[in-house]
């Protein structure tokens, strides 16, 4: 069946080499989004921008403070504003997966700030740029990719699932604060993938029982269209998450 077209969208995904990121940044720019993504690696930026001819790879980590605000900068000046933030990249915080008891303080800080700072402070750096859209009439959001993790607290997975919760409420609050500005902030649970993220957390799961990242990346796609297409549903949840599921 026919997905939804993006034509000319402006959206910037974060963790954009890897796994679910890259497999959005894919169906983005085949359905003729503008996109930006973002990675760490300069090699691997560069090396995922080749092969996804349309996207534009920027360097830089969302855990790191000084690294918001070029990225920012650079994610507006490559697309000329935004429409769409996608808060991909993630951290399991310990790998092999640990006990809180047995989680060193830097790991979990590491979640945080990956999973939880790093997002805030990319979404507030580009508020501005987001509000532009609505004012030109665009329909501009911000996705959070959740978890299951951020509900259920599974074992060993106390720093991911920690850092997703907040990231859950955050985003909530996000959306009733931004909903007057024409802004939508939600939160997507793709669900368990087949991506080297999950393969670090359970290298021992059964890969053929997991969800494909070209599919989710589908499925996300058409929430970004349905989100873009039409005025802000002041009745709807203010979080899409299990939206997927």
């Amino acid at each position: 069946m026919p997905h939804p077209p993006l034509e000319q969208l402006r959206t910037a995904v974060t963790g954009g080499t890897s796994g679910l990121g890259r497999a959005l940044v894919r169906e983005l720019v085949r359905r003729g989004s503008r996109v930006a993504f973002v990675a760490r690696r300069a090699d691997e930026a560069r090396r995922t921008a080749q092969e996804l001819r349309g996207s534009h790879g920027i360097v830089g980590d969302v855990s790191r403070k000084d690294d918001i605000y070029p990225m920012a900068l650079q994610i507006t000046g490559t697309l000329g504003g935004l429409d769409v933030l996608v808060n991909n990249a993630s951290s399991l915080g310990p790998v092999p997966l640990a006990l809180l008891a047995d989680t060193d303080c830097e790991d979990l800080e590491l979640a945080l700030a990956t999973n939880l700072v790093g997002p805030f402070r990319l979404t507030k750096a580009l508020l501005g740029s987001l509000a532009a859209s609505a004012r030109e009439g665009g329909h501009p959001i911000v996705v959070n990719i959740s978890s299951d993790a951020a509900v259920t607290p599974y074992e060993t997975w106390g720093a991911y699932g920690a850092s997703k919760a907040a990231l859950l409420h955050l985003g909530r609050i996000w959306d009733a604060e931004l909903r007057g500005e024409g802004i939508r902030v939600v939160s997507i649970d793709p669900g368990d993938m087949d991506t080297p993220l999950h393969e670090l957390a359970v290298p021992d799961a059964d890969r053929s029982a997991l969800k494909r990242p070209e599919d989710a990346a589908r499925e996300i796609a058409d929430t970004i269209a349905a989100l873009t297409m039409g005025p802000p549903d002041p009745t709807a949840e203010p979080a899409v998450t299990e939206a997927l599921r």
